[in-house]
């Protein structure tokens, strides 16, 4: 299997969502890792630079319509782009990923997005509220019963979040994907969580 990580960026993208995940993808404590597990690619509905909420541009891998049909996991970075129609064309590449069984994650409107198509309705799931979910969602959305008021809530190799929630986000992901070890994994959670004074008194 392709070992790249593909991170759906739509236009008005929040780029504080994927900088955890993609972070520890790519590096450990110290350095960049020589071997990592995965790697992080960008995908984007063209080729065209796409710019975050804060006006970065990022400069996409693939297209929607040149990204690999073999790839290790699908992310949706949330942001303002969800509601808009360029979104309905990410709905394919949603269904064949959940139909392949490979691992999606979806974060803020993009959990909002996966109710709106019906893709939560057989799994666990959280995302920015059970209002917004339903008001996404429409007829659409039939599991509200699924909905669990938590940071992240990962379930049947998909994983959701709120838009506060990058941290945890980031975490159920590297678990699912066992990027590495769960003792490291925890300990990369509670660093960025807890910070260094916290974790490191002064003496």
């Amino acid at each position: 299997m392709n070992n790249e990580i593909l991170y759906i960026l739509l236009p008005d993208y929040a780029a504080h969502e994927v900088v955890y995940l993609s972070e520890a993808v790519a590096s450990d404590e110290t350095a960049l890792k020589e071997c990592p597990k995965y790697v992080n690619r960008a995908v984007a509905p063209t080729l065209e630079p796409v710019r975050s909420i804060g006006g970065f541009r990022t400069v996409p891998d693939y297209s929607l319509g040149t990204m690999p049909d073999d790839y290790a996991a699908l992310v949706l970075i949330g942001g303002f782009g969800w509601k808009t129609p360029v979104a309905d064309e990410v709905v394919p590449v949603v269904r064949r990923a959940i139909e392949q069984g490979r691992p999606v994650g979806a974060i803020c409107n993009a959990a909002s997005f996966m109710a709106k198509h019906g893709f939560l309705n057989d799994v666990r799931h959280t995302g920015n509220g059970l209002d917004q979910l339903r008001q996404w969602g429409g007829d659409s959305y039939t599991n509200a019963a699924g909905y669990v008021h938590a940071q992240a809530v990962s379930d049947k190799r998909i994983v959701t979040a709120n838009g506060s929630a990058t941290l945890e986000f980031a975490r159920e992901l590297l678990l699912l994907l066992e990027n590495d070890t769960p003792e490291r994994i925890e300990m990369y959670y509670q660093f960025n969580r807890q910070g260094f004074c916290a974790l490191f008194p002064a003496p």
